[in-house]
């Protein structure tokens, strides 16, 4: 059956890939919406191929930009062009794919038009987790993931039958700096940031890889999206993903989900749900592995995942904070304007000073994350000395 799919921050990873396999299975779907943030000749290639009804670009654009032969789009641009491609196209199901907060209101917006929506942005459970859950209850549909280790769990749990899950093992393959001892991790470059041993995925996220804020904001999702407290998430460092994440159920069994470190995986399977697809992924030759490893993760080398817990606990907008300040020191390390070593010092100093923010509505999100940069970007700067 053919289903219509838009598609937020297509010119990124996940984007590219949903629509390599939009290309592999033509007779399955057909894409009614593209969004990006500023690649706009990719985004123009994109329509030219894929002949979407409305197209966007959130930096903006001027209209004279776009080529003759693509005027038979509808092109728009800042959040009017998300809330297009979200809420008003003729869409069975919305990829959203943004980086960061800005997916927040996409997620909304989807689920409020009564959309599908495929989740492959964390942010937008980790700031507003219960809103969007409600909403998702609120339109019958449930949310699917896209991040390798959420769609792991999602695809064990399809197999649970009246077996109770106990606990989630959220795998983690450790970064580039797994290794490595504290002080020379607080001093990574950004070259060495952006070099992760298994995953091909964009600055941000590579980042937060190295840092494991990443594995802080999955056990967060996690515990939204599977109704698990975070004292039964468990992250495994496992440096070979392989294992994307696995469920450990009442009776003593663990269901896993194995796969070679492919995206087109988990996005193929929540474009397809609950059908499989071919994705051009081929199965891991477990005789040419030969062994898989796994360990226990360094809370002292890594403190996202203790700060991570720790906002789960304190509940309000805490994970709003840790994830606003987060983004900004990335960014800030990005621009090579601070060490590696001062992401974490920044969020947990803004968790200090923000302490008891409330996250009773969107606007109570908004006005934490507005905070949560504020103090990041300028009231803990420290000298690369103090590190």
């Amino acid at each position: 059956m053919m289903r219509s799919i838009a598609i937020l921050g297509s010119t990124g990873s996940i984007g590219t890939q949903a629509l390599d396999l939009c290309r592999r299975h033509p007779d399955r779907y057909k894409v009614t919406a593209l969004t990006a943030r500023g690649s706009k000749e990719k985004l123009f290639e994109q329509v030219r191929e894929f002949r979407p009804e409305t197209a966007g670009l959130t930096e903006g654009f001027d209209p004279a930009e776009i080529p003759e032969d693509l005027k038979f789009c509808r092109f728009l641009s800042g959040k009017e062009a998300l809330h297009a491609a979200a809420a008003e196209t003729d869409a069975d199901m919305v990829l959203v794919s943004i980086v960061g907060i800005a997916g927040l209101q996409g997620v909304m917006d989807a689920l409020k038009a009564g959309k599908q929506v495929l989740l492959a942005n964390k942010e937008a459970l980790v700031t507003g987790g219960h809103l969007v859950t409600d909403l998702a209850r609120k339109a019958g549909k449930p949310l699917l993931p896209v991040d390798s280790e959420h769609s792991a769990i999602f695809q064990c749990l399809q197999a649970d039958g009246t077996n109770k899950p106990m606990k989630i093992l959220l795998t983690a393959s450790g970064g580039p700096f797994r290794t490595w001892d504290k002080e020379r991790i607080r001093k990574a470059t950004k070259a060495e940031a952006l070099k992760h041993p298994n995953w091909n995925m964009g600055a941000k996220i590579t980042v937060d890889s190295a840092s494991m804020f990443n594995k802080g904001l999955e056990i967060m999702e996690a515990r939204w999206l599977f109704d698990m407290p975070e004292d039964k998430i468990e992250v495994v460092v496992h440096p070979q993903s392989i294992v994307h994440s696995a469920v450990v159920y009442q009776d003593g069994a663990v269901l896993a989900q194995l796969g070679e470190p492919d995206m087109r995986v988990p996005i193929g399977y929540a474009m397809a749900y609950p059908e499989r697809i071919e994705t051009g992924v081929p199965a891991p030759d477990l005789f040419k592995l030969g062994s898989l490893t796994f360990e226990k993760p360094d809370e002292d080398k890594f403190p996202a995942l203790r700060l991570a817990r720790e906002c789960l606990r304190a509940g309000g907008a805490a994970c709003t904070v840790f994830n606003g300040a987060n983004e900004e020191a990335v960014a800030a390390f990005l621009r090579e304007e601070i060490p590696f070593g001062e992401i974490a010092v920044r969020v947990e100093r803004a968790l200090e000073k923000l302490a008891g923010l409330p996250a009773n509505c969107i606007e109570d999100i908004w006005e934490a994350d507005r905070l949560a940069r504020a103090v990041s970007n300028s009231e803990f700067r420290i000298q690369n000395s103090e590190l």
